[in-house]
């Protein structure tokens, strides 16, 4: 489904800001040619870099250099499309702006010209977005299932999705239209078989969207526990340098400390937050409260405990932290109790042992965040967002209850159509055939400016 969009030409300069050896102002509307001769003196052929002066207003020199010209349709935006390259002095830039702008041009919003390829149906919404999350990508690894999204791929899995549940959708349509045919429609094409194909799809769909996600926002994993436990010195062993001031001195991390690292190609998050413990000082307490906020947004909480003293007297701390919350227990400080590094499951989870000091057993550690994040990234992971996981959820839902509705033993089908309806609803959010337009503004907004 696509959208009328605005005929109004718009143009920004598409380079990032500051200084550079070139800069693109980029121009997009209706019928353009007057404009490009009105700057240029010329009117280049589709496609075809032209060398150019870029002229004021009053017949002066801007600046020299090449001037592209993409008519419509076959362009980014869908509609005639100018780039002025030329040198990338940000005075310079401003200035052959404002001569467009002159021209009737208007200043592009953030991500409008994305927005306008998405209205006109060069791009759909998932691939729209994939090109603010290449231009985003922190590894290479999001920055190649970016390239796969922008592609289609994503999209693709979607639609395919969407393509079985029309289909279901007109079988149990059919026999509801038709109540009182000896001919059971749904048995008799295999509705249940279909419908179970499509979930296992769905599920693989989902894996993989999944680990898209972590790969665009990456994981927030929270380094918690008593004071004097090493969590400055392992969060400095994992940063690979002194970011964390670390002394015998209990209480001495009074604020969340932060660094992003990368495991396996995918963005962990590490954040050392205050000692947990029961204290009087107005400004520690203030860190521990700040820690209970960190613990209870974090994908994943690093418990460490100190291997080198017998537990006690921090159980009841230790016990308040969320049960939703994923947790690894950590016993550092081997280097002092002499054990060797190990990884082993009691409980229902993982405690490892290791020595943030001397770095023995912190392979182990890596090891284990890579399981928790899902593995080495495969390549055909695409990079998806928490709209993106939250809409496939939804539709798994649908789908299950479906499903449960199909397994009774009198059927409810106006139920069980109800659910193919808003599961392929969802699907349809994602690619942006049913999302509402001020959903389209929260997403194109956070663009930059010329994109």
């Amino acid at each position: 489904m696509t959208r009328p969009a605005p005929a109004d030409p718009i143009a920004a300069v598409a380079t990032a800001p500051g200084r550079g050896g070139i800069g693109v102002v980029r121009v997009s509307g209706p019928e353009l040619l007057p404009l490009v001769e009105a700057v240029t003196g010329l009117r280049p052929a589709p496609r075809r870099a032209c060398h150019a002066r870029f002229i004021d207003g009053e017949g002066r020199v801007i600046d020299s250099g090449l001037v592209l010209h993409f008519p419509a349709p076959h362009s980014y935006t869908g509609e005639d499309v100018v780039e002025f390259q030329g040198h990338g002095g940000p005075v310079v830039l401003r200035l052959v702006l404002a001569r467009c702008l002159d021209l009737g041009a208007r200043l592009a919003q953030p991500g409008e010209f994305t927005r306008r390829a998405f209205l006109n149906g060069k791009l759909d919404l998932a691939q729209a977005e994939a090109v603010a999350d290449l231009i985003d990508a922190s590894t290479a690894s999001a920055a190649r299932s970016a390239v796969r999204s922008l592609q289609g791929e994503f999209s693709r899995e979607i639609h395919a999705l969407a393509e079985g549940l029309t289909q279901l959708r007109a079988l149990v349509e059919a026999t509801l239209d038709f109540p009182d045919e000896d001919i059971d429609f749904l048995r008799a094409a295999d509705a249940a078989g279909r419908l179970a194909a499509l979930r296992t799809r769905l599920a693989r769909v989902r894996a993989r969207a999944g680990q898209g996600r972590l790969l665009q926002a990456g994981l927030q994993v929270v380094l918690a526990g008593p004071p004097n436990v090493g969590k400055s010195s392992l969060l400095n062993r994992l940063a690979g340098d002194d970011l964390a001031l670390v002394t015998p001195v209990a209480g001495t991390t009074r604020d969340a400390l932060r660094s992003s690292i990368q495991v396996e190609g995918i963005p962990l998050h590490i954040i050392d937050t205050a000692g947990l413990r029961e204290t009087d000082d107005e400004v520690e307490r203030l860190g521990i409260a700040r820690a209970w906020k960190e613990i209870e947004r974090a994908d994943l909480v690093l418990v460490l405990r100190d291997a080198s003293t017998p537990a006690g007297g921090d159980e009841e701390v230790l016990a308040r932290l969320p049960t939703g919350v994923p947790r690894i227990t950590v016993r550092n400080k081997i280097d002092l109790s002499g054990e060797p590094p190990g990884r082993r499951e009691a409980d229902g989870g993982v405690i490892l042992s290791l020595s943030a000091r001397s770095g023995a057993g912190v392979d182990l550690l890596h090891d284990e965040l890579l399981a928790v994040a899902g593995g080495q990234p495969a390549e055909d992971v695409f990079i998806a967002r928490e709209r993106h996981v939250r809409a496939l959820a939804a539709a798994a839902d649908h789908c299950e209850a479906a499903a449960a509705c199909l397994a009774a033993p009198r059927p409810a089908l106006e139920l069980f159509a109800e659910d193919l309806r808003l599961a392929h609803k969802a699907l349809g959010e994602i690619t942006g055939e049913t999302s509402p337009d001020d959903l389209l503004g929260v997403i194109f907004g956070r663009f930059c400016i010329g994109k």
